[in-house]
């Protein structure tokens, strides 16, 4: 009984090794196209606070401060009165709402991300507001002053990325993994492409007629 063979070798010879990366790169700009198409758009909007230090203190410490007060303005006790102001549940500023520092400069940046622009400008601003409120709480201790900086304003576009964009990563990671598949091939097709004849043209008509003669 003759064994079936895994793949037929008719299917080996007519695909070329490239066409596994070319098709790589088509389906991964399409599926990367789609998603940057159908996925909602993402707005980025961003307010700042600083540390002011007082007579009784200095720049060092408002620096310091600056580093503790970025930690706590995610934590529950300012995210508590800022879902007021925002008007959506705190799980939502805990999931949308993120802090930085600098190590250079006093200053908090606060940064909300949602599907709605102005829903995003109303996160940070809720979220810069709650935390100037507690830090005058207790600014009597610290000798530190937290002030808004600069407001959030509404964003002019969405900071997620373009169709285009995903669209070229999606053909990207398709290429990438088309490259991928050819390096791991088994060992037996990549020898016997390297084993193949090249085709050899058939005779002229006039050496056939010479033949005859």
């Amino acid at each position: 009984m003759t064994e079936t063979p895994r793949r037929p070798a008719v299917l080996r010879r007519a695909l070329p090794p490239w066409s596994l990366l070319a098709a790589g790169v088509v389906a991964g700009g399409l599926l990367g196209g789609v998603y940057g198409a159908v996925k909602p758009p993402v707005y980025t909007a961003t307010a700042y606070v600083v540390a002011v230090p007082t007579e009784k203190s200095d720049p060092a410490s408002a620096l310091g401060f600056a580093q503790a007060y970025g930690r706590v303005a995610t934590q529950l006790a300012v995210l508590g009165d800022a879902q007021v102001w925002a008007g959506v549940p705190v799980k939502t500023l805990q999931q949308s709402v993120q802090t930085a520092t600098s190590p250079d400069a006093p200053m908090v940046s606060i940064t909300a991300t949602s599907s709605r622009a102005d829903l995003a400008v109303d996160m940070a601003n809720a979220v810069s507001r709650s935390l100037t409120q507690h830090a005058k709480s207790s600014q009597a201790t610290t000798n530190v002053e937290l002030e808004q900086f600069a407001r959030a304003v509404r964003p002019s576009g969405p900071s997620s990325p373009s169709p285009v964009v995903t669209g070229l990563v999606g053909a990207s990671a398709g290429g990438l993994l088309g490259a991928l598949v050819l390096l791991v091939r088994p060992k037996r097709d990549r020898e016997e492409e390297a084993a193949r004849p090249a085709a050899v043209p058939g005779p002229a008509l006039a050496a056939d007629a010479h033949g005859a003669l």
